[in-house]
C-alpha cells in the first residue's frame, strides 16, 4: 500500500519521495503476481514458457543419448544397482516437462516455491514490522527535506514578505504532521520537526543557524535522498524480476540434466532460485531491523536531532550488496546439501 500524499505535495516535486517511502515488499511482490500466473500458468502452451518447455524436452531428448551410453557402460561394468537407480533420471523429466497447457508439474511447483518464499518474507515483515517501522523510519529521515522544500522558498525573502512565506509554508507543513500523524499516531519525532518548524516561523526559541541552514537543506541533497530511496525500490523489484527469470528457465535446466555430470542442472537452478530468495529475505530483514534502531532510538529522543542520510545510503546501496552476499554465502550451503542428499539417495537405492 502506498501512502496517500497530499496535493501540494506535487507543488514541491517530492511526491514520489512519499510514494517510494510507503512502498511495502509485500505491495512489490503483489505487483508481480498477475506475470507470474500468466506466465506459469495461464496458457502455457503459446506462452514464453511453454515455447521454453519445448526447449527443454528437446534438450533432453538430445541429452538422453548421452545418458544412455553412460548407461549402458555402467550397466556393463558396474552393478546393477548403480544404473538402475539412475533411470529415476528420464522419469523426473518426464514428469516434471508434461505440459498441459494450464502449466506444467515443474511450473506449479516453482509457484509453490515462489509462494512458499513469499510467506516467509510476509511474516518476517509482520513479526517485526509493528507500528510500520520500516515506513516510519524512511518519512522519518525525508520528513526534515519535505519541510525544507517548504521553508526553502522563503530564504531569498526578507522582512514581512519572508515572515508571510513562512506563515504560509508553516501551514502547509501542519497538514504534513497531520498525515504521519494519522500514519504513525503522536510520535516524538513529528513533535521535534513541527517545533523546529514553528521556531523558525515565528521566531520562538532558539534555532542555531546552523539548524536552520540544515533544514532548509539544498535541493541536491533532496534529490539524492529521493534517487537513493528509488535505488532500494529498483532493487526489490530487480530481487522479483530475477527470481521470475530463473522460473522461466527451469524448463531448460530439467532438461539438460541427463547428462552424465556429477552436477546437475536442476540442481544448480534451484540453488540460484532459492538463492535469490534468501537475498529478497534478507534484505527486508536488515531494513526492518535497521529502521527499528533509527525510530526506537533517535526517534524517541526530542534533544537529539540526527543526520539520517546514513540510513537512506544504507538502505539504497549497502543493504542489497549485503543481503546478496549473505544470499550467496546461503546458496553455496543449499547446493552442497542438495548434491550430498542426492548422492546419499543415490547410494541407498
Amino acid at each position: 500500500m502506498q501512502l496517500a500524499t497530499l496535493p501540494i505535495f506535487a507543488q514541491i516535486g517530492i511526491d514520489e519521495i512519499l510514494g517510494n517511502g510507503a512502498t511495502t515488499a509485500q505491495s512489490i511482490a503483489e505487483g508481480w503476481d498477475n506475470q507470474w500466473l500468466d506466465l506459469l500458468q495461464n496458457n502455457t502452451s503459446n506462452n514464453l514458457y511453454g515455447a521454453l518447455t519445448n526447449l527443454g524436452v528437446f534438450f533432453a531428448v538430445g541429452t538422453l543419448l548421452f545418458f544412455m551410453l553412460q548407461f549402458l557402460k555402467d550397466l556393463i561394468y558396474s552393478e546393477y544397482a548403480r544404473p538402475i537407480s539412475a533411470l529415476i533420471w528420464p522419469f523426473l523429466v518426464v514428469i516434471l516437462l508434461s505440459n498441459s497447457g494450464n502449466g506444467s508439474i515443474l511450473s506449479n511447483l516453482t509457484l509453490g516455491v515462489r509462494n512458499l518464499v513469499n510467506a516467509v518474507n510476509q511474516q518476517v515483515l509482520v513479526t517485526t514490522n509493528t507500528d510500520q517501522i520500516y515506513q516510519q523510519a524512511l518519512n522519518m529521515s525525508i520528513a526534515e527535506e519535505v519541510a525544507g522544500s517548504l521553508l526553502r522558498p522563503c530564504q531569498s525573502l526578507t522582512g514581512e514578505q519572508q515572515n508571510k512565506c513562512f506563515v504560509k509554508a508553516s501551514e502547509k507543513a501542519n497538514e504534513l504532521w497531520q498525515e504521519y500523524r494519522n500514519l504513525y499516531g503522536n510520535r516524538t519525532w513529528i513533535d521535534r520537526l513541527e517545533n523546529k518548524v514553528n521556531q523558525i516561523t515565528y521566531n520562538t526559541g532558539n534555532v542555531s543557524e546552523n539548524a536552520f541552514n540544515s533544514l532548509l537543506g539544498s535541493t541536491v541533497q533532496t534529490s539524492i535522498k529521493n534517487f537513493l530511496v528509488s535505488l532500494q525500490y529498483a532493487f526489490q523489484n530487480l530481487i522479483e524480476a530475477t527470481m521470475l527469470l530463473i522460473a522461466t528457465l527451469g524448463p531448460l535446466a530439467v532438461g539438460g540434466s541427463l547428462l552424465p555430470v556429477a552436477g546437475k542442472p536442476i540442481f544448480a537452478w534451484l540453488t540460484g532460485f532459492l538463492s535469490i530468495g534468501i537475498a529478497k529475505i534478507s534484505f527486508n530483514i536488515i531494513a526492518v531491523l535497521t529502521a527499528a534502531v533509527i525510530v526506537n532510538g533517535p526517534g524517541q529522543n526530542a534533544n537529539v536531532d540526527p543526520d539520517l542520510m546514513w540510513f537512506i545510503i544504507f538502505l539504497g546501496v549497502l543493504a542489497p550488496i549485503l543481503s546478496l552476499l549473505v544470499a550467496a554465502a546461503g546458496g553455496f550451503a543449499v547446493f552442497n546439501a542438495i548434491s550430498n542428499t542426492a548422492s546419499l539417495v543415490k547410494d541407498r537405492i
